[in-house]
């Protein structure tokens, strides 16, 4: 009895460990490639290829709503104190909230030109974009 519990145990595992394969063997065929097919062609490796989210203005960042998602490209200018700058383009200026760990490395000074992604932050009586990430241009 042990020995036919012990079999039909290494069977069930056999069979389970086959379907597992079949289930994750990569498909052959271009029609089950991974990521977004789109005008551009195949992505490679998996992801999208198309068009992204536009770059903002700040005055167009300034009338988004509460966290959406923003990309500026501009100067910061000034540090206001702690994680705070005061960021410009061609339409305005826009505070902006960079913690430590968001500048990887990277040195930037007034006369550089950075993108800039972000949330918006409305609270009461301010507006602010939480940095994502931000790199230089050009």
């Amino acid at each position: 009895m042990k020995q036919l519990l012990t079999l039909s145990l290494f069977f069930l595992g056999l069979t389970l460990a086959l379907t597992i394969t079949l289930v994750m063997a990569p498909a052959t065929s271009a029609e089950a490639q991974d990521g977004f097919q789109g005008p551009s062609g195949p992505a490679v490796g998996g992801g999208f290829t198309g068009p992204g989210l536009a770059t903002a203005t700040v005055t167009e960042a300034l009338r988004q709503r509460d966290d959406s998602y923003v990309i500026l490209q501009g100067q910061i200018v000034r540090h206001l104190g702690k994680d705070k700058y005061l960021f410009k383009d061609a339409t305005g200026e826009i505070n902006l909230d960079i913690d430590n760990n968001k500048w990887n490395g990277l040195n930037v000074t007034p006369d550089d030109t950075v993108e800039i992604r972000g949330e918006i932050d409305k609270d009461w009586n301010s507006i602010e974009v939480d940095v994502d990430s931000i790199s230089k241009v050009g």
